[in-house]
């Protein structure tokens, strides 16, 4: 796939950040792409074909009950999530995203809420049986991260999973520009937050050109509460992997 798409995202960011409001640019390219056209680059319309496999894998990962979408942008994880039966809700910060899942699933019955990761309802702590993160973590400061993921991991039910994906590097290797890939102790952090690794897969997925990921599945256990003090982990050496030139979207 082409950069060029990602461009404006970009340039939104980049000035978002350098005047310290490191979130409002998701609404600014969201309304964009109402107005004017703009490419919402992750917004690829079908259920991520990078989170699904997870499914596959791990069918027990599965359970039907509450399910949460992080940053659902325009919704078709969330109703993949839907029309197998489970209970969803979907938020995103954008305004602009969740007015356009209402629209393009009129008979929907995902709730749909515009929320801010960092500011969500404090009784959906340990509410959902599944949790779905994908690509959230990577647009976001290094410095938002650890926090990101804190907030994530509280929302997991004793016995429920996150299934998750991210663009992936090694550490030593240059960000690049937005989006910026995770390392494997970035990813791996959600153990800090209660859970335990499941599955975890380091890949090149079939985009044109191949760009590096990660996807995995962490669960909490049955006795863990919802929210544990971080501990020490030992990290898992990166494997080396030379990246082809270019990027894909997602």
């Amino acid at each position: 796939m082409s950069t060029d798409k990602r461009t404006v995202a970009r340039t939104l960011a980049k000035k978002a950040f350098a005047e310290g409001r490191p979130l409002s640019w998701f609404e600014e390219i969201y309304d964009l792409a109402r107005q004017e056209g703009a490419a919402v680059p992750w917004a690829d319309r079908i259920p991520d074909p990078n989170v699904l496999p997870l499914f596959e894998a791990i069918p027990q990962a599965e359970p039907l009950g509450r399910a949460l979408k992080v940053g659902c942008g325009y919704g078709d994880d969330a109703e993949w999530l839907a029309q197998r039966g489970h209970c969803v809700t979907a938020f995103d910060i954008s305004p602009t995203a969740i007015s356009e899942c209402r629209r393009r699933f009129q008979n929907s019955k995902v709730n749909y809420l515009v929320a801010d990761l960092f500011t969500v309802p404090a009784e959906w702590g340990g509410q959902f049986q599944l949790v779905w993160e994908s690509y959230t973590l990577q647009v976001l400061p290094a410095n938002l991260r650890p926090e990101a993921i804190r907030a994530i991991s509280k929302f997991i039910a004793p016995g429920g999973y996150l299934v998750f994906a991210s663009r992936a590097r090694n550490i030593g290797e240059p960000e690049g520009d937005m989006p910026w890939p995770l390392t494997r102790e970035e990813a791996k952090e959600f153990v800090h937050g209660g859970l335990s690794e499941i599955l975890f897969e380091d890949y090149f997925d079939k985009e044109l050109p191949p760009v590096r990921r990660f996807r995995a599945c962490f669960k909490r256990e049955s006795n863990q509460p919802t929210l544990q003090t971080p501990s020490s982990v030992t990290p898992t050496a990166d494997v080396p992997v030379a990246p082809p030139p270019g990027a894909a979207d997602g």
